[in-house]
């Protein structure tokens, strides 16, 4: 064998030698020790890496609870079960999660709301909110394009072909607010998993420029957040446009049913027929109607029982 072959195989071989101790040195000198909690914690994180925690994907928020940083609780995605694994490498008590689903605050269908010209331009939501705002009359309405469907990486939004709105899919849906910091509108919201009325409407406009853009958008008449309509106070008005506080107990059947202007969604309605709904907004007026008869009928009797007293 030529002995330059043998030369170059042996000074490449010393000198990967060399290279090799160095690295091995190196790792040993510059060794950082990771804490055994971070690995435990991202390996029962679901690795969605949404950003739902407010941390820059799972072992962002891996490190930050190893960390003590943050609380528990913060992985949506994951649900309860994920915080009591936490909780049991953390070696604290499992705190509980209000599990959330998102949903889309406006009912502006093809039918109900009005355009005001013939969008071209790339379909998505983020570009087409550039010209003018959006093709909607509403500047407050869901452009229909899909940004939240994209952004979702649990297939739970999907564009109703009819309606030419999202709708989520709750089984689906982990509330981990990817398709509401998508949404260019501020039409995607998040509200308890629980709670099933929700107002479909996002304008903050007046009552005029409303009607004429929508015909299913909030005027901001205020009856709803009425005592005789919502009597524990679940209902504030933000403007012209109603808050809902989920966090207080509230019977909304007569919010639904009150709304001139048909806002407030009942998701359980999705399910019935059209005839089943009427029928049970007339069962209510027909109970609205006795009660005030009756609360009528007692006054009347009061009176006649005070005026008989101080004759």
């Amino acid at each position: 064998m030529d002995s330059s072959i043998i030369t170059a195989t042996v000074s490449v071989g010393a000198i990967g030698a060399v290279l090799g101790a160095v690295l091995a040195y190196a790792s040993k000198v510059f060794y950082v020790e990771v804490d055994p909690k971070i690995t435990e914690i991202s390996e029962i994180l679901p690795q969605a890496n949404c950003g739902a925690c407010g941390y820059p994907g799972c072992s962002g928020y891996a490190d930050a609870v190893a960390s003590l940083k943050c609380d528990i609780n913060l992985c949506t995605p994951g649900g309860q079960g994920v915080i009591d694994k936490i909780a049991k490498i953390m070696g604290v008590e499992a705190s509980s999660a209000d599990p959330m689903v998102a949903y889309a605050a406006c009912n502006g269908t093809k039918e109900n709301a009005k355009d005001r010209f013939e969008y071209y331009g790339v379909k998505n939501c983020s570009s087409a909110v550039y010209i003018s705002g959006g093709h909607k009359q509403c500047e407050y309405g869901c452009l229909g394009f899909g940004d939240c469907v994209e952004a979702c990486n649990f297939d739970a939004i999907y564009i109703d072909e009819k309606s030419g709105l999202p709708v989520v899919d709750d089984e689906k849906c982990t509330g981990c607010r990817a398709c509401v910091d998508a949404c260019p509108k501020g039409v995607m919201k998040l509200m308890p998993k629980g709670s099933s009325t929700f107002l479909a409407c996002n304008s903050k406009a007046k009552g005029k420029e409303v009607s004429d853009a929508c015909s299913v958008g909030c005027i901001g008449c205020k009856i709803c957040s009425t005592p005789k309509v919502t009597p524990n106070g679940s209902i504030k008005m933000n403007g012209d446009l109603p808050e809902m506080n989920y966090k207080i107990e509230e019977d909304y059947t007569a919010v639904k049913y009150k709304c001139p202007k048909n806002c407030f969604i009942d998701k359980g309605d999705f399910l019935k027929s059209p005839e089943l709904i009427e029928q049970e907004k007339a069962e209510f007026k027909q109970k609205e109607a006795e009660a005030a008869a009756l609360a009528k009928q007692v006054a009347l009797e009061k009176a006649a029982a005070a005026k008989k007293v101080s004759e």
